[in-house]
């Protein structure tokens, strides 16, 4: 992770992890924010571009928040560091004397004060004190890896009805209560439980890659064919967080990327299993389509009959 401050006080984050929809440019900028005091509308969020970022692993095992946060959290440091030394030129203080508090750089015991974005501009100001001793630029990099790992944990329960005569299920209540240790934004991580409790649900319920047995041709290739959940078909997800902070990594985070998918596929299942057990089910295979789920209490009855 890199943070480079530009000519006009505004800051890059140029990151090696890649977002597809999980709302890094918001997280990251916010802990800039927190550790910089930089204002988030000059914050601006570089990802994916092979001309910018030096290099990147991209997004994985729910690693974004461990290992690009805790990376942030290096490089701010590093800026805040090397930052007190230009604010000591600056001021005509000793660097040892300099405390940076609330995105301001202060000479300790007085009044005497200089915020880090005019120091960052100063750092590109030519035959300027700062660039003559130091060079141009404010920036600084960090990296962080996840060893020992984090480990979140959850609990998901669903309620849900079978009609027997057709198959069909219906997914009534389903609860999450998740431990991803600090959280950093709640309603981005709420959205990522019920993004990922939905796709759960849909692999327990019907999604399915159906091939043509004569030819072998994929016969579901197109959201036309394929089998999703739809909003109507679904409740509301309820979503609790407990925060207990991860002690591996400096943030305090865990990751909650595949929460959701992982909690949901079982808890459906199991609960169907619940429902037929007076019939004797004791086991069903995904996706529990209604065919599926009708020809397994058919074959239960069949059996007991």
């Amino acid at each position: 992770m890199d943070l480079r401050f530009n000519p006009d006080g505004t800051l890059t984050i140029i990151a090696g992890t890649h977002s597809h929809g999980q709302g890094h440019a918001t997280v990251f900028a916010q802990l800039a924010n927190e550790y910089l005091d930089v204002p988030l509308d000059s914050i601006r969020y570089v990802q994916g571009d092979t001309a910018e970022v030096a290099i990147g692993r991209g997004t994985y095992g729910a690693r974004s928040a461990v290992v690009g946060g805790n990376a942030l959290k290096a490089a701010s440091e590093g800026i805040i560091a090397k930052g007190k030394m230009l604010a000591a030129a600056l001021m005509e203080a000793d660097a040892a004397d300099i405390e940076f508090k609330d995105g301001h750089y202060r000479v300790a015991g007085t009044d005497k004060a200089i915020a880090i974005t005019d120091v960052a501009k100063a750092a590109y100001a030519p035959m300027g004190p700062v660039t003559n001793k130091f060079g141009v630029g404010l920036e600084a990099n960090g990296s962080f890896s996840p060893e020992p790992p984090s480990h979140p944990n959850g609990a998901h329960v669903c309620e849900l009805e079978v009609d027997p005569d057709t198959g069909e299920v219906t997914v009534d209540r389903y609860f999450v209560v998740d431990d991803l240790g600090r959280v950093l934004n709640p309603m981005i991580v709420r959205g990522q439980i019920h993004g990922g409790v939905v796709q759960g649900i849909g692999q327990a319920l019907m999604e399915h890659q159906v091939y043509d047995r004569d030819s072998g041709q994929l016969v579901s290739g197109s959201f036309m064919d394929y089998g999703m959940p739809r909003a109507e078909m679904l409740p509301n997800v309820v979503s609790e967080l407990e925060e207990v902070p991860c002690k591996t990594n400096p943030l305090g985070v865990k990751g909650i990327g595949e929460s959701g998918t992982i909690g949901a596929p079982p808890t459906v299942i199991n609960a169907i299993i619940d429902a037929l057990a007076p019939i004797g089910v004791t086991a069903i295979d995904m996706p529990a389509t209604p065919l599926r789920v009708w020809e397994t209490i058919r074959q239960a009855r069949s059996a007991s009959a």
